[in-house]
């Protein structure tokens, strides 16, 4: 046997030794370089979640992911009907559409409040206070009778009885009031203008005082 070499044993590692060794060799930054930050990690897995969850409810719903597709487009259809017909949610008392609070004001304090406001570029205040200057106008002048909780657009037509040849520019100012108080459109200066415009002229205007004739 002594004309055979012996042979040295080929040296092992272990399998937790080796998982270790690989596990030190992968931590080194040149291998990391390029990965994503942390951020971006986070992001991939809001997404990944997002989709999940999409993925499960595509499956309950009949039609898979097209009838869920289809079922969030009506959704979000009627949504945005709802908020265009109704405008911001507002609170209760003012969504009542009244023209006046519990407050009794002139016109003339109605208008000083008006310019006022104006002075200031509150116009949406500046709007809403020179409509109700308009109608307790109308009032005083027994073209309207005082009525708690007329709306802007029952006063218009009230008044266009008595005021025909201004009724279209009375129609105009309550639905510019409506826009701004209940609807959410911004008010500006040529708004508040053209109603201002309109109390000057109807404050001259004669009334027919016995309606239009059919």
């Amino acid at each position: 046997m002594g004309g055979l070499l012996s042979e040295t044993p080929p040296v092992t590692t272990g399998r937790e030794a080796a998982r270790e060794a690989a596990r030190h060799e992968l931590s080194r930054p040149e291998y990391h370089r390029n990965d994503p930050g942390l951020f971006r990690r986070a992001m991939d897995r809001f997404w990944d979640w997002i989709g999940s969850l999409f993925e499960h409810a595509s499956g309950a719903t009949p039609g898979g992911t097209a009838g869920l597709v289809a079922v969030a487009v009506l959704v979000l259809l009627v949504v945005a009907a709802l908020w265009w017909r109704l405008g911001t949610p507002r609170r209760a008392a003012t969504a009542a559409g009244h023209l006046f609070d519990d407050r009794v004001r002139s016109a003339a304090d109605h208008r000083a409040a008006a310019e006022a406001l104006a002075a200031d570029s509150r116009w949406n205040e500046a709007v809403q206070e020179r409509m109700r200057a308009v109608v307790r106008s109308l009032e005083e002048r027994t073209l309207l009778d005082p009525r708690p909780g007329r709306t802007a657009d029952e006063a218009a037509a009230e008044a266009a009885v008595s005021l025909p040849s201004h009724a279209a520019d009375l129609r105009a100012a309550a639905r510019t009031f409506d826009d701004v108080t209940y609807g959410a459109r911004p008010a500006d200066a040529t708004m508040y203008a053209t109603l201002r415009t309109l109390d000057q002229a109807l404050s001259r205007t004669k009334p027919l005082l016995t309606g239009p004739t059919p």
